[in-house]
């Protein structure tokens, strides 16, 4: 099988095996008799209070039901905040009894709700979409969907019954919902800068926020509080940063998947706890087999350049998206040809994701992102791999190996055993040329 066909056809056929009862299209799943979707979220920190916000802005006939989290202090302050927002008062209905704690909290949320707000450490991701549409549940998921091959297939296998149950389920790759991106898309699907020789994307930033380490907290509790700073639990800067990026230049490409990528990365500037095992700094090369390439760089630093750009180079022109900006359409010269009205951005991209979602429900041609945000973060999985082991490494092969991420655990808790910083206060990393990914794990040096 060619790659081409692997990424429109064996994809899906590669993924896992579904198990569940299929709902018949007439199945309605909200309230009989009205049309009020009852919207759960799992994740209440800033992106989930986010799209809680963003939903109530976009929609009118939702309603914030239940509210789960690891923590219930972050669950009773997004209560409060939805409650004092001027779209969350009247419409915010989450008594104590309905504030859910826990590593079980995902459980208590989606029997409450109908649309189901998935924004936790990514890790949890797609077993928690997968739980959502085996119960029937629409879901909104955010992004990176999987921080290792066997996530992605999770996530597959999420987006197939959530087909067979006509179930919405909604990516929080959010580029693909900016309305100015899609007039430009359109426009290099039409040909307007002749064929694409290359893209590149850049993701450039400062550092998260640490949260200092409290005497009563376990190591686990530390690294979940602090859980954008941990591999094992975002999946890297390439998945929380540059995937954004990338899943827009597949987009532009009508995702077809790249065949391999090598990549660097490593340490240059932040030597402390601050950044937990992730790297400061990657750079990603992929390569498809008619010679085009994607060429991306991510980095975390203080007091550096910062960019969020994508840039497609083809033989009659560049199409240019700078973060939230205007796209920018050039000759090969840097002459401006094209941009669109920004009048015609009647939504945030963040709005106009969930007034998609609920406005597929409502119209019974529920959208279904799931597959598509399975090969995007794949792509972001084979970057993240390529920059730990120094190799050229193959999309297949990884993806059919089915790897993990350690650590591996049934039944998560704060007690779980990760692993702690040494004598020096810091995090070992992967050393390219040494970090080794086995089948159906993952294998330190």
């Amino acid at each position: 099988m060619t790659l081409k066909e692997f990424s429109r056809r064996g994809f899906l056929e590669l993924g896992a095996a579904t198990g569940a009862a299929v709902l018949t299209a007439s199945q309605r799943v909200h309230a009989a008799g009205s049309d009020v979707l009852k919207i759960g979220l799992v994740g209440c920190g800033g992106r989930g209070t986010g799209s809680l916000h963003d939903s109530l802005t976009a929609m009118p006939n939702v309603r914030v039901v239940a509210l789960g989290d690891l923590f219930r202090e972050k669950a009773v302050a997004t209560r409060a905040a939805i409650a004092a927002s001027d779209v969350g008062k009247g419409r915010i209905d989450v008594p104590d009894d309905r504030i859910f704690t826990g590593f079980d909290s995902y459980k208590g949320v989606i029997a409450e709700s109908d649309i189901v707000h998935i924004a936790l450490p990514s890790r949890f991701h797609p077993p928690y979409n997968l739980a959502a549409v085996q119960a029937g549940k629409h879901a909104f998921t955010e992004k990176p969907n999987g921080i290792d091959a066997d996530g992605v297939h999770v996530t597959i296998q999420a987006a197939k019954i959530a087909e067979e149950k006509k179930l919405a389920n909604v990516s929080g790759l959010c580029y693909r919902y900016d309305l100015l991106r899609v007039q430009a898309i359109q426009r290099i699907r039409n040909g307007e800068i002749g064929e694409i020789l290359a893209a590149q994307s850049d993701y450039l930033r400062t550092p998260y926020n640490l949260i200092p380490k409290k005497p009563e907290w376990s190591e686990a509790e530390y690294q979940i509080r602090n859980w954008e700073h941990f591999t094992w639990l975002n999946g890297d800067e390439i998945q929380q940063s540059l995937l954004h990026n990338l899943d827009s230049v597949l987009w532009a490409l009508g995702d077809e998947l790249p065949e391999t990528c090598y990549a660097l990365g490593g340490r240059s500037s932040v030597f402390s706890p601050a950044l937990g095992d992730l790297f400061d700094h990657a750079s990603v090369i992929y390569d498809y087999a008619d010679g085009k390439r994607i060429y991306g760089a991510t980095r975390t630093a203080q007091n550096c350049f910062t960019s969020n750009i994508d840039v497609f180079h083809g033989t009659k022109g560049r199409m240019i998206f700078n973060a939230t900006g205007i796209p920018l359409m050039t000759d090969t010269r840097g002459n401006e040809r094209w941009r669109p009205d920004p009048k015609d951005r009647i939504r945030s991209m963040y709005v106009q994701e969930h007034y998609a979602l609920v406005n597929s429900i409502m119209n019974g041609k529920p959208i279904n992102d799931g597959f598509r945000m399975a090969s995007s973060t794949m792509v972001g999985v084979l970057g993240m791999i390529a920059s730990f082991t120094g190799k050229r490494e193959s999309y297949k092969d990884l993806f059919e190996s089915r790897f993990k991420i350690e650590p591996t655990v049934d039944h998560p808790s704060f007690d779980m055993p990760v692993a702690a910083p040494g004598a020096d206060g810091l995090y070992r990393i992967p050393v390219p040329g040494e970090y080794q990914v086995k089948t159906g794990r993952q294998a330190s040096s």
